[in-house]
């Protein structure tokens, strides 16, 4: 004989409020056994507590509703354990993420910003180059910009043309303060590269920039942008264009994040001729 729960002492006893274990129903997660059709009520079989209790667990990891549907609406066992897995693997780089945020807040607490009087100030030429543009959300960007100069190497080896400067990025306002905005990233080379998938031949302009190099990969970035700005402020001459950077040491060169150098340059109007060498101010 099936014995049944009514929805409050189901909910005692997988822990689910009534009004989740309401929703559930609504959304076809967790249907009960049957419904009254004159008072509505619900009632749950002693069989669905294990199912309730799968589910809390799902949710305890964070998981979508849509996607714990999807797993328990699968009768294939491998495909269950393929979609479980896969949330597990999100769940550690978030994990890692969170990490990371916790060393860098940490950092911050501990050390202090790096003084800005050691910025390099720097008149860069325009130089030919192989360049990749698109409009991109910031927080595609890392990942973005290793694709593209992937593809930018790729291409320069593909058509015998070897990068004659270091490989760097080109980054419109919007990208700061929309989150959003055009990006280029450029690779200069000798020759003129045909173009071949998003790669185009391009010149990147002449510039004068006032130039921080912050080491590790990008988590911490913005101690060094806030450094360079009040440099800026303080020494210089700011004005509109777009914020360059430089990247003669990535992962085309090492895996060891650590060891990563950006330039990142400010648009600056020169009142005098820049030295051709500074100290350059590193921010870890």
């Amino acid at each position: 004989m099936t014995a049944y729960l009514s929805i409050g002492d189901f909910s005692r006893a997988t822990h689910l409020t009534v009004k989740t274990l309401r929703h559930y129903h609504q959304i076809g997660l967790l249907a009960p056994a049957e419904v009254d059709p004159h008072t509505g009520y619900r009632r749950y079989t002693t069989d669905q507590l294990s199912v309730a209790q799968v589910i809390r667990r799902f949710r305890d990891l964070d998981m979508p509703l849509e996607e714990i549907q999807a797993i328990l609406s699968t009768p294939d066992l491998g495909l269950r354990n393929e979609r479980i897995v896969a949330h597990l693997a999100r769940l550690q780089e978030q994990l890692g993420r969170t990490q990371r945020a916790v060393d860098d807040l940490r950092n911050l607490l501990t050390h202090p910003a790096p003084d800005a009087t050691g910025v390099e100030l720097r008149a860069v030429p325009a130089v030919a180059a192989a360049a990749i543009t698109d409009v991109i959300d910031a927080a595609d960007g890392p990942i973005w910009m290793q694709g593209a100069l992937g593809e930018l190497h790729a291409t320069l080896t593909a058509q015998g043309l070897a990068p004659s400067g270091q490989p760097g990025g080109i980054y419109a306002d919007e990208v700061f303060t929309d989150a959003r905005g055009e990006s280029t990233i450029f690779v200069p080379c000798p020759g003129p590269v045909r173009p071949l998938g998003r790669v185009r031949p391009t010149v990147i302009p002449a510039a004068e920039l006032a130039i921080i190099t912050y080491r590790g990969e990008s988590t911490a970035v913005d101690r060094a942008y806030a450094t360079l700005a009040t440099y800026v402020t303080h020494h210089a001459l700011g004005v509109p264009g777009p914020i360059r950077e430089y990247y003669p040491v990535g992962l085309r060169e090492t895996p060891d994040t650590a060891m990563w150098r950006t330039e990142i340059g400010w648009p600056v109007f020169h009142t005098s001729t820049p030295p051709r060498k500074t100290d350059q101010l590193t921010a870890d």
